[in-house]
């Protein structure tokens, strides 16, 4: 599957190159790739990633209430329910075989570069609007696409198969079109065609390179276990 997400998010993720290597390539990604991440640290970062995903799940929901139009309510709707009923099963899947239960998944301290990252996307919506919002979400949601498509193609270990076919999936890379494609038609709704030449866009810009740089941290943290 292709693996445009949309002109807005093209130019996002051209505005913030270093972070964004740092945050697709990183040392975590890569022993993802080749299999040479521990399996400690993997564990680590899903029961992180968990309780990350409860807190972006609530994002989402905000989404829904920052929304313009039906379509626009429907594709976070969608996105609430892909998160809490099958992304985060993956989740307690995992760890059910590593003999985590449910109830201590959610109940995961919650380390700082976890908090961090969570406090900053509901406060992008919160004190923002629908664009801010989408702008701290997409390096998330677009970002594990582009990875699990990557690493489907170059994976040289198995290890870790089931983690990149679930981003490199036609239903999670159909998702983050929608999600690519919601973003542009929400910009020219609220600001016209040429929304990059205005001032607010490298406000958007910038948000979308902070929530990047925060997910560098969080790959960071899920080597420290």
């Amino acid at each position: 599957m292709s693996s445009d997400y949309g002109k807005a998010f093209a130019l996002m993720r051209d505005a913030a190159q270093g972070p964004w290597g740092d945050y697709t390539r990183h040392t975590f990604v890569e022993g993802l790739k080749d299999g040479t991440l521990p399996r400690a640290a993997f564990l680590h970062y899903l029961r992180q990633d968990y309780v990350f995903l409860t807190h972006f799940s609530r994002a989402w929901a905000l989404a829904v209430v920052k929304a313009q139009t039906h379509d626009e309510m429907q594709v976070a709707s969608a996105t609430v329910n892909g998160l809490l009923h099958e992304e985060m099963m993956l989740h307690v899947g995992v760890c059910a075989e590593e003999g985590i239960t449910r109830e201590e998944l959610f109940a995961t301290p919650e380390r700082p570069e976890n908090l961090a990252y969570t406090r900053f996307v509901l406060e992008s919506g919160y004190s923002g609007d629908y664009l801010s919002l989408l702008a701290a979400l997409l390096p998330c949601v677009v970002g594990y696409a582009e990875i699990g498509s990557r690493l489907a193609q170059e994976a040289t270990s198995e290890t870790y198969r089931p983690w990149i076919d679930t981003y490199a999936g036609e239903q999670y890379q159909s998702h983050c079109h929608n999600i690519g494609a919601l973003l542009d038609g929400a910009l020219i709704r609220r600001l016209g065609e040429n929304y990059d030449a205005l001032p607010v866009w490298a406000d958007l810009c910038k948000t979308f390179r902070t929530a990047t740089e925060l997910e560098v941290n969080f790959w960071q943290m899920g080597l420290t276990p």
